[in-house]
């Protein structure tokens, strides 16, 4: 890969680190109305992927979103001021953070509903074939959404369709509280891929090089009319579940497993191979610091300045006319 694109997967990650951690610290102000989960520590899995997204190809996310809307190039001003529910917000200030929407670079709207998206990518991949364009759809989901049957149902019938859409699994072993073994018989997301007649690959979702290998030949399959895969990406969450707070200890999460994680931060192993090449220096570093907290500084400042729907707009756009 180019120097210039393995920077521009550097800046994502941070860009996406940055933000989440602000919006971590602002949150506690209670001017940020909706709720919020956050990537913190998966951050190599949306850059990984969307290095290789067009500005008109499609994604769907979930409710932990904010990764993959940054990612996508969606408009970071207006991903702001949706957190706090601002008329200038990506969905007007009707959605908050599980609901991000930018259709001018391909993001058609996010679900809070487990594997509620799958169908959704599944269709858009469709339309796709449909039209005889080489537009590619990639949607990701929790390691909980390969519970629902919508995950199974839409594997079969874009392998059966032979439909351009990558499956994006974020394994990050819990569904809220709930590890993944307490809920499947076995480790072994990526295998159903072969069930349904697809590829399916497991992979180390904190190594953005492997993530965007992966990703490159996935995308390239569907654009080359070969059909679906599966990629299921090990990684794990920083923060809790939900909101701020850090679900570590008896009764949540281990800490001895919390801290391995955190020692496997993308981020560092990311920053450490790139320097190695001789692609990132400490100077660099710093400069993209600098562009990237000017760039949350005025997206605060201009979500925070914004207005907020006022109650006589309630009813507008519930229907169309």
């Amino acid at each position: 890969m180019e120097e210039g694109k393995l920077l521009e997967m550097y800046r994502t990650m941070r860009l996406i680190r940055l933000i989440e951690q602000r919006i971590n610290d602002e949150y506690k102000y209670d001017e940020i109305k909706t709720p919020i989960h956050l990537s913190i520590g998966q951050e190599a899995v949306a850059a990984g992927v969307c290095i290789h997204l067009r500005k008109d190809d499609y994604v769907f996310g979930t409710h932990r979103g904010h990764a993959l809307y940054i990612a996508k190039g969606g408009d970071i001003r207006k991903m702001i001021a949706e957190l706090y529910l601002r008329k200038t917000g990506c969905a007007l200030g009707r959605g908050g953070s599980m609901h991000l929407v930018d259709t001018d670079v391909g993001i058609l709207g996010f679900t809070a509903i487990v594997g509620g998206n799958i169908p959704l990518g599944t269709g858009t991949a469709l339309v796709s074939k449909l039209q005889n364009n080489d537009r590619v759809t990639v949607v990701f989901f929790g390691d909980g959404a390969a519970d629902e049957g919508t995950f199974h149902e839409s594997l079969n019938f874009a392998a059966l369709k032979k439909l351009p859409v990558v499956y994006v699994c974020e394994n990050n072993y819990y569904a809220i509280n709930s590890h993944q073994l307490a809920r499947q018989a076995d480790d072994n997301i990526y295998r159903w891929a072969e069930n349904y007649g697809m590829p399916g690959f497991r992979i180390d979702g904190n190594d953005v090089m492997m993530v965007s290998e992966y990703a490159r030949k996935a995308i390239e399959r569907c654009r080359n009319g070969a059909g679906p895969t599966l990629i299921e990406c090990v990684t794990y969450r920083w923060k809790g579940h939900i909101g701020t707070v850090e679900d570590v200890g008896e009764g949540y999460r281990p800490r001895d497993e919390y801290e391995y994680w955190v020692s496997k931060c993308p981020l560092k192993w990311y920053s450490d191979f790139l320097k190695a090449k001789g692609v990132l220096t400490d100077e660099l570093l710093q400069s993209i610091d600098e562009e990237i907290n000017s760039l949350i500084e005025e997206a605060f400042e201009f979500a925070q300045n914004s207005p907020k729907p006022s109650p006589d707009e309630l009813l507008e756009y519930v229907y169309a006319d």
